[in-house]
Order: C-alpha cells, then sequence, then structure tokens
C-alpha cells in the first residue's frame, strides 16, 4: 500500500473516545476499533494484517519507535505521544497507552494492546520541538546520535527520567 502525501492539515480528535488497536507480536494489526477506522481513514480490511507503520508519520523520528519496541519487547508497558498519518495526508497527535498481551499458559509475548487518546496543545508542541531536533539529528548523523542526543536531553531534565516515562513527566520540563 503506498503511503500519502502528508499535509499540513490536523484531524481534531473527540476527547472522549479512544482509538484502540490491537496487534501481534511482530506489530501486525489484527484488531481496530471503528474510532481507528474513522480518524485514519482506513477500513477494516485495509488495516488487519499491516504492520501498524501504515499509520506512522514521516515528521516521527525513528529512534522513538526503536526505543518504544525496545521497551515493549522487554515485556513492559509504555505511554507514548505520536504524530500519525491518515490516509488522506493529515495528521493526527495521540498519547497512546501501550499494553502487552501474554499467552495465559506460557507468559510468551503474543501481541500488543494500544489505545490512543488527545492529547493537549501544551505537551504537542513540546514533543513536537524535541521529534523534530530528533529527526533533524537522524537525517544527518543517524539513529544512534539522535538516541545519544534523547539520553542528554533527559538527563539534564533529571537523573530519573527515562524515555518509558517521558510523557508522564514532561509536564514538570517546562
Amino acid at each position: 500500500m503506498k503511503k500519502p502525501i502528508p499535509k499540513d492539515e490536523e484531524i481534531v480528535l473527540d476527547p472522549k473516545r479512544y482509538i484502540v488497536s490491537e496487534t501481534d507480536e511482530k506489530g501486525r494489526i489484527t484488531f481496530a476499533n471503528d474510532y481507528f477506522q474513522e480518524v485514519s481513514g482506513y477500513t477494516q480490511e485495509e488495516l488487519i494484517g499491516q504492520p501498524h507503520s501504515i499509520v506512522r508519520h514521516p515528521d516521527m523520528p525513528k529512534v522513538v519507535f526503536k526505543l518504544l519496541w525496545e521497551t515493549i519487547q522487554q515485556g513492559k508497558n509504555i505511554n507514548a505521544v505520536v504524530k500519525n498519518l491518515a490516509k488522506d495526508g493529515r495528521y493526527y497527535w495521540i498519547f497512546t497507552e501501550f499494553e502487552i498481551r501474554k499467552d495465559t499458559d506460557t507468559g510468551k509475548i503474543i501481541g500488543y494492546h494500544a489505545s490512543r487518546k488527545k492529547i493537549s496543545r501544551h505537551v504537542i508542541e513540546i514533543l513536537a520541538d524535541l521529534y523534530a531536533k530528533l529527526l533533524e539529528i537522524e537525517k544527518k548523523e543517524g539513529i544512534a546520535a539522535s538516541e545519544k542526543y534523547l539520553v542528554a536531553f533527559l538527563k539534564e531534565k533529571g537523573e530519573s527520567i527515562e524515555f518509558a516515562n517521558i510523557m508522564e513527566e514532561i509536564h514538570k520540563f517546562y
């Protein structure tokens, strides 16, 4: 499926509704609720079986997904703020809660559940600037340099701040 060309037009989310999806352990979509379909512009048939990156916006630095995957593959839940790309090229910012789904008999990770909701403009503005800087570094020097910058950024904000809890701590930064 061809990626849409991004437009500078934001989709306004309903603060009372959640975008919900589930993926298998490889990140392929196995479930997408009606609101996910409505906001993304994709039908259930277009979403099921596709990698979740189908909605990844090119403004998102790769290091964010690298760290996100490292965290959830270790069996840890994580929250993240993500800018997604709809099928028509518009974008939407979301606060996502990722939860691990495990086989109850073996304890093996079998997939992930994600619930997303609208996020405040204040947090979007802070993270949009940080993500733009990370993306700029990635383009010039690669993901490792971007991760190094992010680690230094977090350390500057507080010794105990980690990527896994940056979203909860962001309001303390500014």
